[in-house]
């Protein structure tokens, strides 16, 4: 029997809001460190190393619910820089929502959005086919199913890990919620 799309999801929420919970507030930035940052003195993350623990966390929760719904390369390939995550689930979907069609009546729940935000000579660490040079992931509350954006930021204040309404973000970014300067996937759209 397959397990429901709804509880899976939820699963996805709770191992994701865990993780936002624990950390947020509590985690600076530093530019090209990863999950191992969170173990440093003070803890530090980019955007790219906090959006592939939030994702990672909820594929991994998914497959605990009894059926493998994300291969180990589903997992694998979202430890990656922000413009590579965004590439590998759209190309494992076929789906993206691109500039203004990012709106809040459209998204799904936990989908992954990136920017081009510039950034200088650091951006060009990696291929960027796109120019994203930022990434956030959309959360869940699990009590109220409130939205918010769970970003690891340091160009705005407060730098680190930050949480924010999602109509609060989507207005702060509108400048970025162009056609060529934003995309969005959704890593879970599988089991929807």
């Amino acid at each position: 029997m397959e397990p429901d799309p709804v509880c899976l999801l939820d699963a996805a929420g709770v191992a994701m809001w865990k993780l936002v919970e624990r950390y947020t507030g509590n985690v600076g930035y530093r530019g090209g460190v990863k999950a191992e940052g969170l173990e440093a003195d003070p803890p530090v993350i980019d955007c790219s190393g906090w959006v592939s623990l939030l994702l990672s966390a909820g594929m991994k929760a998914v497959n605990d619910c009894g059926q493998e719904k994300f291969t180990t390369n589903d997992v694998g390939n979202v430890f990656s820089w922000s413009d590579r995550i965004i590439q590998e689930i759209e190309a494992r979907t076929g789906r993206v929502l691109e500039g203004g069609q990012i709106a809040p009546e459209v998204l799904p729940r936990f989908v992954t959005v990136g920017l081009q935000q510039g950034g200088g000579d650091w951006a060009k660490n990696h291929p960027r086919p796109r120019g994203i040079t930022h990434i956030v992931q959309i959360v869940g509350r699990p009590t109220d199913g409130a939205l918010f954006v769970s970003e690891s930021q340091g160009w705005a204040a407060p730098t680190g890990l930050r949480l924010l309404p999602l109509a609060d973000w989507l207005e702060m970014t509108s400048e970025y919620l162009k056609t060529g300067k934003s995309w969005a996937v959704d890593a879970f759209a599988a089991i929807r």
